[in-house]
This record gives C-alpha cells, structure tokens and sequence, in this order.
C-alpha cells in the first residue's frame, strides 16, 4: 500500500516525493504500508489550506458542523471491522482490542458532537440599565493534533471532534507508526463530504513536520498525546508565540491493594491494565503497591492470571496479548527489564523477548513481573510502557500512599478496599488527574475529563466539557439598546 497526505481535500504524495517504509509488528519482514516523508513545505502547504477553509468554516452554524460529523459517525460505525484490521496490522494489539478501541473513539465522538452543540455563553445582568452584556465563544483557527500511536484512533476522535464542532480547522500529524490508522480516519471525513481543508492529515518525522506545526504562528492551539519529553519540548517551543497547548503525557500508574480488598478482583484489575495492549496504555497499571500481610497471597493470585495470557499475532483469536509496537519500544523495554534485575529486583516471570517460532520474526515481549521493588529504583519510577508489572510490599495505607506519589508522574491511579474512609482519603491524596476506587487504573469516560498532573499533563485536559473549552476564546459583549 502507498499512502498519502490529505490537503485541501486532496489525497496527495509530498512535495518531494519521498516515503518510508512501516512493518508489521508481529512479522518485521512484512511491510504494511510506505509513507510520505513530509517536508515543511508540505505543512505550509496544510496551514495555507486550513486557512482558507476556516473562513467558511466557522461562519457555519454549529448544528450545520454536526451534520459532517454525523455523516463521518455513521460510516466509523460501519467500517468498525475493517477499521480494527488495520489497526491491529499496525500497532499489534488484538483485533478484540482494536474494535474495542474504535466502540470508545464512537462513543467520544457522540459525545462531542453533542457537547459542541450546546456551546454557548452566558448572559449577566449589567450594572446599568439598557445594557444588554453577555459572553460568547469563538474559535481559534488553525489547530495542530499530535496523535500517539498506542491508542491512534481513538485519541483523534476525542480532539479533533470538538476542535471541529467549534468552528476550527485542523491539522493531524498522526504517530510514524500508526499512519493507516490516521489515514481511516481521515477517510471517515472525506466520504462524509467535509469542505476541503477543513481536515488535513500529513506523515512523516516529528522533527521535521512536528516541529514546523509547533513553530508556526499561523497555528493556534496545539494538542498532543505521547512521552513527557516531547510534550515538555512542545510546550517551549509553542511558548513564543504563545500558542494554547494540551498535552497528555507519560504516567506511572499505581494500584495501591489493602488488607481488606477484594483480592480476586484486584488481581483481575491489576492483570487487565498491566497487560492488555501489552501494557502500552498511558493509564495501564505499571505497580502495584500492596499490604505486607496479604502481599503473598495477592501476587499468587496475580500469578495464576498472568500464567494464562496467550501472546500471539493480534489477528490470532487465541491471543490475549500482541506484540509492542515495533523495534524501538521493544529495545526500551527491554533495556528497562535488564535495569530492574541490574538494581536488585526480583524477576519471577517472563523478562525476555519470544524468540521461538513464527513470533520470532515480532516485537514479543513475555508478560513481566519484578516483586522487591524498592520505590527508588528505575522499574519503580520510569514509564516503561510495555508489559511489565512491579510489585511493591509496604506497611500500611500511609506508606501505601506516600509511595504511590513518589514519582514525578500524576495520571492515573486507583486503590481496593472495602473502608470507605480510606477510600475517600485516597481520592483526596492521591497525586493525579483520574483516580479509582475498586477499578482499573485504565477506566475512563467520554463525560468526564481526562487528563494528567505533574509531569502527565499540562493545559486543559481532553474529553468532557474540556474539549469545547480548550478550543475556544471567550468573548464579552455589551449592546446598550437605550
């Protein structure tokens, strides 16, 4: 398959012609696609394009937006199946995964439509007589969608719908290595009849298009999904023309296990977020930190479940975990493993690379578990975004909680117990922007905000009534009618 950018609602190749290959996780002798490598060139082309189309775009009524919207809704529902194929060809998870991927990017995108459309503002009584005061919202212009590749389908529908339902225009650079899953979802819009350069979509390095997005003046706001450093980077180098910045960045989640909980369902809870989509969630569980005097009986439990993941090709119904997605993150996980044992940790299961059999030729990491964690070490304070779980022993709930914030991360989090007390402490304390009780670290939905603290985020958080927010200005009026 050759692939191409979309400008001015125009499927093209890049002004220089240059692509680049992406391979299949699970097979990296099969090569998926090749890519445009985009040059600067290519986004002013985008920026000019998105420019021109903003003028009409938001004199549209906000009701006349959502009808484009609804139509590009009506065919994601349709595509659902064909959509997950190509998802699971270029990021690994499974096909269950994947069409669970696209249910959530549906339900976001419903959701935002009907956000959008009661945007509004509010009137106030003025201090005056004859004064008519009230307050309006307007959209920015041009925005930039930096998307990750762990979750490419789903993060573009939750910011690209409201930025849309508000009168902007857009530009998504999806992640090198989910570029066809962007590419669907820019499809959704060009069938559904979106006015040309409403939506552009451009490949290729982050360094080079990424960078040139971020550094435009003629760009507004900018929202990204990925690592820390990036989104830190983003964040400097927008601050010189001031440019509205969302960024939704790394986590080191914890699953904080008392005497009194539920020990089978927290196993159940710890397992699913540490390991579906082999761990490369933002919000996946990376430690647990557990109660000294049901600490053994918790880890055999968790044992006894990661025993039974089948890792296999996200296309083989048998699997239960794919592979990581691509070379590079399996090296750094793997790197991340050999730190773990290198600083003392204990490794009890998995560890390496699955090098026998077809999975030979794939990013296949065995399911991990490190137990003596101590909260210092790297396993226990780094984002490794892979399968890999630590388990951490402490005293009581006190040491459980100070431990749990001990990092410089603050996404998700999420404590079992059946103490009400406790629980409700936890949610006050607890150092994130999305906290559980009796859950998964990895819960969300579309009504509420999602979003980081600390060094997981930064701006207004996506989802929710955030989206409308993050993607207007306000405006005041006073109309003095006598």
């Amino acid at each position: 398959m050759v692939g191409k950018n979309y400008i001015n609602g125009k499927w093209i190749t890049s002004a220089k012609g240059a692509q680049y290959d992406h391979y299949n996780p699970a097979d990296l002798t099969e090569v998926t696609g090749s890519w445009p490598k985009s040059t600067v060139e290519d986004v002013q082309v985008a920026i000019q394009a998105a420019q021109n189309a903003f003028i009409h775009w938001r004199q549209l009524t906000v009701y006349q937006r959502s009808e484009y919207l609804r139509k590009a809704l009506s065919l994601m529902r349709e595509r659902l199946d064909t959509i997950a194929e190509v998802l699971t060809t270029e990021n690994g998870k499974t096909l269950a995964e994947s069409k669970a991927e696209i249910v959530s990017a549906i339900k976001e995108m419903d959701f935002q439509i009907n956000e959008g459309l009661r945007m509004g503002g509010r009137i106030m009584p003025s201090e005056r007589d004859g004064i008519l005061a009230f307050g309006i919202r307007a959209p920015l212009g041009v925005v930039a969608v930096i998307s990750p590749w762990n979750f490419p389908f789903n993060v573009p529908a939750r910011k690209i719908t409201p930025a849309l339902m508000t009168g902007n225009t857009c530009i998504l650079k999806p992640a090198n290595l989910t570029p066809g899953v962007g590419a669907e979802f820019v499809k959704l819009f060009d069938q559904a009849g979106l006015p040309a350069g409403v939506l552009n979509f451009l490949t290729g390095s982050g360094a080079v298009i990424g960078q040139a997005l971020v550094e435009n003046p003629a760009i507004k706001a900018i929202t990204f999904t990925g690592s820390t450093d990036v989104g830190m980077g983003i964040h400097k180098a927008a601050a010189i023309h001031m440019t509205r910045t969302q960024l939704e960045m790394g986590g080191k989640n914890p699953l904080v296990v008392l005497a009194d909980a539920d020990l089978e369902e927290a196993a159940n809870a710890a397992v699913l977020a540490a390991y579906a989509c082999a761990g490369q969630w933002c919000t996946s569980t990376s430690r647990t930190i557990v109660e000294e005097n049901i600490y053994d009986e918790f880890l055999t439990l968790v044992l006894e479940r990661v025993k039974k993941i089948s890792v296999g090709r996200g296309t083989d119904p048998q699997a239960t975990m794919g592979p990581v997605c691509g070379k590079s993150q399996l090296a750094g996980i793997l790197d991340s493993i050999q730190k773990g044992k290198a600083q003392g940790a204990k490794l009890i299961i998995g560890g390496r690379q699955i090098k026998e059999g077809e999975l030979a030729r794939g990013c296949f990491i065995e399911p991990t578990i490190f137990t003596e964690v101590t909260p210092d070490m790297f396993i226990a304070q780094e984002e490794i975004f892979g399968p890999v779980l630590s388990v951490i022993k402490v005293r009581d709930f006190d040491q459980a909680v100070q431990i749990a914030n001990q990092v410089k991360f603050g996404l998700s989090s999420s404590i079992f117990t059946k103490d009400l007390g406790k629980a409700l402490t936890f949610v006050e304390k607890t150092d994130v922007g999305l906290t559980h009780v009796n859950m998964p670290t990895a819960f969300k939905e579309p009504q509420l905000s999602f979003g980081g603290v600390k060094q997981s985020g930064c701006g207004l958080p996506e989802a929710g009534d955030s989206g409308v927010e993050f993607f207007t200005e306000h405006k005041v009026a006073y109309i003095k009618y006598r």
